[in-house]
């Protein structure tokens, strides 16, 4: 049952930052004052981090050596196994709120622009689509008090300051739960800092696998630490990608009908309205052309990304690391059940990645390693147009550094024998959102991280 708003804190900011309802409509014109962007950072640092220290503690002395240690072997590991080298920074061992404090401006340049142009769309809609009179007097009054001067649109000053505050509530929340769950800085495909792992929440990833923390440990550093030596070395590699996000948002488009029928009756001391008029609906429309060309971009990069990483790590660990076969698997399928990367994306930028290209992706990676070995695979990152089309890897074989007709063969037997396997692995499907139940058979009862 809804209960009703507290006359103390009508817009819920007890409930956000947990304040005590003593100065919360002081806290409120503090919030709505932000004029730094689309979203109102200031307010998404409280709220994570006061979601975060929680169930957070301080990193003991031991857990931070382990974790250095574990990075300095991981480098010495995948020094044969691939051309790239160490980052050449010593691996960390945060806290949650390290973790947070530390990566928030990354998330900024992630999520500024899909928030700025929702903003923006739901003020445009709202001037073309609502006058004065269609308004309840309340929100007719809010415009008159915040109405720029010189016939500026007061719509876009409202969508504005109340799309931050909500915006900042929402992204706030979201990475709140993120760090009480992410196990380093790489796991949404882009390093979000320099090389780290949290102890607190690798041990609880351990936890029900029947695997010793410290192979755990050693297992997770490789991930991370190859995550980090490709970002390094391959310079064009995060803009590429901070670009198609970009891309995608540019396109964001939403729904007027919608925006009329949820800021028609928009109560002002229900500001959960607005929250559910921002995260429902509003955008679930088919996607132009130029959207699809940058998601599917993005979903190719970052699959390629990953692919590359589950190989070189794989490489690394599986003649030495006694459970590298059930560790690679539970990260799979930790990626593949909508994991904090896929959720987190589709939170805060609004894109749902397809976690199954990863499998093939890697698989890609690996037979291009057979034909041309470790230097002419990692060849492939020297140039963004050498990179290989998952929807058309024949067409991409015949770019890549050192290919030859029989290659080609090769690789198109590979593929189909792939395919088949696929096929073959996913006939039941029909439980999981992203058509990943069943897959590998003998490991679906095992743990899933």
């Amino acid at each position: 049952m809804t209960q009703p708003p507290d006359p103390n804190d009508p817009f819920g900011l007890s409930r956000m930052f947990g304040g005590d309802g003593g100065n919360l409509f002081a806290q409120l014109q503090r919030l709505l004052s932000w004029t730094g962007g689309p979203v109102n950072w200031d307010l998404a640092r409280e709220v994570a981090e006061n979601g975060a220290r929680s169930e957070d503690r301080p990193v003991t002395p031991d857990e931070t050596r382990e974790v250095a240690d574990a990075g300095r072997l991981a480098d010495h590991w995948l020094d044969p196994v691939t051309t790239l080298p160490a980052e050449g920074s010593e691996m960390a061992a945060w806290t949650r709120t390290a973790w947070l404090t530390t990566t928030l401006h990354t998330w900024r340049q992630l999520v500024d622009p899909v928030a700025a142009r929702v903003t923006a769309a739901m003020g445009d809609a709202l001037e073309r689509g609502l006058s004065g009179e269609d308004l309840p007097p309340e929100v007719a009054g809010l415009l008159g008090s915040m109405g720029a001067a010189g016939g500026a649109n007061p719509f876009a000053g409202v969508m504005q300051q109340v799309g931050g505050l909500v915006f900042g509530a929402q992204v706030g929340q979201a990475l709140g739960t993120l760090a009480g769950e992410v196990l380093g800085t790489t796991e949404v495909g882009i390093p979000l800092g320099r090389p780290a792992l949290l102890p607190l929440n690798v041990a609880a990833f351990a936890e029900g696998l029947e695997v010793p923390l410290d192979e755990v440990r050693l297992y997770l550093a490789l991930r991370e630490a190859a995550h980090q030596r490709l970002f390094a070395h391959v310079p064009w590699l995060r803009a590429h990608l901070f670009d198609a996000v970009e891309a995608f948002a540019r396109g964001i488009e939403v729904d007027l009908s919608a925006i009329q029928d949820a800021m028609g009756s928009f109560d002002p001391t229900n500001p959960e309205a607005v929250q559910d008029a921002l995260s429902g609906g509003l955008f679930e429309q088919e996607p132009t052309p130029a959207q699809k060309a940058a998601l599917a971009r993005l979903e190719n990069v970052l699959a390629l990304v990953e692919g590359w990483v589950d190989s070189v790590v794989d490489a690394a660990a599986s003649a030495t690391l006694p459970h590298a076969a059930q560790l690679r698997e539970t990260v799979r399928r930790r990626r593949a059940s909508g994991g904090p990367a896929e959720q987190t994306f589709a939170t805060l930028v609004g894109l749902q990645l397809r976690p199954r290209r990863l499998r093939e992706a890697a698989q890609m990676w690996e037979l291009l390693t057979e034909r041309r070995g470790v230097d002419g695979r990692d060849a492939v990152w020297s140039h963004p147009d050498l990179l290989p089309d998952l929807d058309d890897p024949d067409s991409w074989l015949g770019a890549a550094p050192g290919s030859s007709e029989g290659a080609t063969t090769d690789w198109d037997a590979g593929l189909r024998a792939l395919d088949k396997d696929l096929d073959g692995e996913l006939d039941d499907d029909a439980q999981s959102p992203y058509g990943l139940d069943g897959l590998d058979g003998e490991a679906d009862s095992g743990p899933v991280g």
